[in-house]
């Protein structure tokens, strides 16, 4: 809506990067340290020690104690607030590692908090700007519009009359967020010890990029560095408003905005009340989001019902052009706010997003499969062929079905072709690319919020137009893929001959991977032959003891006695293994 260019942040006066040893809250960081330990002393303990033959029997359910860990993990941060609120709400969006029963759990981790005391609020405005806080602003609600673990938000007047919202960091969350980010990264730590974990994603590059993402958040400066490049991707959408910064008014610790507030979004009363098509609104939030991911390669990563308001334009209608989409209702635009999260998609995974979009709204199974490999997501050795088919059967199954109907489907499908494929799915090599956990997080809120406002949206019918769009925005695409496959056919007798000169010269050498079934298969093999050809040396070590004398002689008896032992051990061995 705004011709806004970004605002470069002076970094003479951008305060220097957090190293060395920050101060943290001792006894807040021990507190949060014990909850990591008795989470992993139980997980090796359930999860390890009793899953061994003889004491599997004593191995409780582990879904149910996983979600009473869920609950003790959500009361823990409920009340300490800070960087932990934000870490529940984000594994509450991890349904695709995370059982649904743990995620449902968490997703109650609501990022509001009480205020913090307001003198202390204005005495760190005034202390940031060398002045009275009545000489920035005439009028200065105390009352706080909203609280979140990092940061409140106050209504304000400017000097000249215009109305604003200043948010305002809580005072001392450097020192929360320090601890609180120590004791997370111990945790991760103790994490990487799981191979299963450890092998799909990279834990250091996730513990970086969310401690960044968080430290940034302490820098309200990029925050409106953010806004105002979401907003110069908008400038021509009249349906989507990002407020105007004001920077003569804001600091590193104070933000002061142009007051876009309007209805929430999943206030359905008040937008019924004013006439606003839920449909209509479902599908400008929609696209508006893909256009973030897929064009603009920049999104709000947090976009949960507060940070979206909806605004009436009965008075403006004239203004919206005539492909606004409306419904049957009043005109209507929708407004951004908070923009401390933020995820960018780095050039790396660009094209292999567009790539996947369009063979996504061309249901070209073959297509996503390749973009994931494009992206890195699948690792050599994972079977493409299966996991295709996994894709197409998908297509035909869920295709159509809106977004309110799709959970109880995927339950419904969980013990059919879904179970059949579980194990392939869990053996595939893969690597989860952390770039775009932050941009997963906007997408599983981004989902909620469509499916709240409309529980008939189709996703799959509204993605094929927009991958049309970018199919035919994307020019090269055709002459692209020709010329490759001509350079292709243009090698194929150089590499042809080059196959027979290694051959005659019995250096050709043929590498290969086995499918997971067929690995399953062979160790299974494996571990059958280790366990006949224990079972045999057992037999063949306990008939020797047992056919011996042992009184009649020492060498008799430690025969014997080696024999037994050894025998036994190996039988036990064998069956153990």
């Amino acid at each position: 809506m705004h011709d806004q260019q970004p605002h470069e942040i002076d970094n003479e006066t951008a305060p220097p990067p957090l190293s060395g040893s920050p101060r943290i809250d001792r006894k807040r960081h021990r507190e949060v340290l014990w909850f990591f330990l008795r989470t992993a002393l139980h997980a090796g303990w359930h999860d390890i020690v009793l899953r061994l033959p003889l004491l599997r029997w004593l191995r409780r359910d582990p879904l149910t104690r996983w979600c009473r860990i869920a609950r003790r993990y959500r009361s823990l941060a409920a009340r300490l607030g800070g960087v932990l609120i934000k870490l529940g709400q984000f594994l509450s969006t991890r349904v695709d590692v995370l059982p649904l029963a743990i995620t449902e759990e968490l997703a109650g981790l609501q990022d509001e908090v009480p205020p913090s005391a307001i003198d202390a609020v204005i005495a760190q405005v005034e202390d940031d700007f060398g002045t009275s806080l009545s000489d920035l602003f005439p009028t200065f609600d105390r009352e706080a519009l909203g609280a979140a673990s990092l940061a409140q938000v106050h209504a304000a007047t400017l000097p000249d009359g215009t109305p604003v919202v200043v948010k305002v960091l809580r005072p001392g969350i450097d020192v929360l967020v320090e601890t609180d980010l120590r004791a997370i990264a111990t945790a991760i730590r103790w994490l990487k010890l799981w191979p299963f974990v450890r092998k799909r994603v990279d834990l250091d590059a996730l513990a970086d990029e969310f401690t960044n993402t968080t430290r940034a958040e302490l820098d309200l400066r990029r925050e409106a560095q953010h806004a105002e490049r979401i907003a110069a991707a908008f400038v021509h959408d009249a349906q989507v408003r990002i407020p105007t910064i004001h920077h003569d008014f804001s600091s590193r610790r104070t933000l002061t905005e142009e007051n876009v507030s309007g209805l929430k979004i999943n206030d359905q009363a008040a937008l019924s009340d004013a006439g606003i098509d839920p449909r209509a609104l479902a599908q400008v939030l929609y696209r508006a989001f893909m256009q973030q991911f897929f064009v603009n390669h920049f999104v709000h990563a947090d976009p949960h019902p507060g940070n979206i308001f909806v605004r009436p334009l009965a008075e403006g209608a004239a203004a919206l052009p005539s492909d606004a989409v409306v419904g049957d209702g009043t005109p209507f635009e929708i407004a951004l706010v908070d923009f401390g999260m933020v995820a960018e998609i780095p050039a790396r995974l660009r094209s292999a997003l567009r790539k996947y979009v369009i063979a996504f709204g061309g249901r070209d199974a073959a297509g996503v499969i390749g973009a994931y490999r494009d992206m890195g997501i699948l690792l050599p050795g994972a079977d493409t062929e299966q996991l295709t088919e996994v894709v197409e059967t998908i297509f035909e199954r869920f295709w159509g079905v809106e977004v309110g109907d799709l959970s109880g489907r995927v339950r419904a499908e969980a013990s059919g072709f879904l179970g059949e494929f579980r194990q392939l799915l869990i053996e595939t090599p893969v690597q989860v690319q952390v770039e775009l956990l932050f941009a997963n997080r906007a997408v599983e809120l981004l989902v909620g919020l469509v499916t709240t406002l409309d529980p008939r949206f189709d996703i799959w019918e509204e993605t094929v137009p927009f991958a049309k769009r970018l199919a035919s925005e994307d020019e090269n695409a055709w002459f692209g893929r020709l010329r490759s496959e001509a350079s292709r056919l243009a090698r194929l007798p150089g590499d042809a001959a080059d196959v027979v000169t290694r051959a005659r010269r019995g250096r050709l050498v043929v590498k290969s991977a086995l499918a997971p079934d067929t690995k399953r298969a062979v160790t299974r093999i494996e571990r059958a032959l280790d366990r006949l050809s224990l079972a045999v040396l057992a037999a063949a070590l306990l008939i020797s003891g047992a056919v011996l004398d042992p009184t009649s002689g020492w060498p008799a008896l430690v025969l014997t006695t080696t024999g037994g032992v050894v025998g036994g051990w190996a039988l036990i061995r064998g069956w153990w293994g």
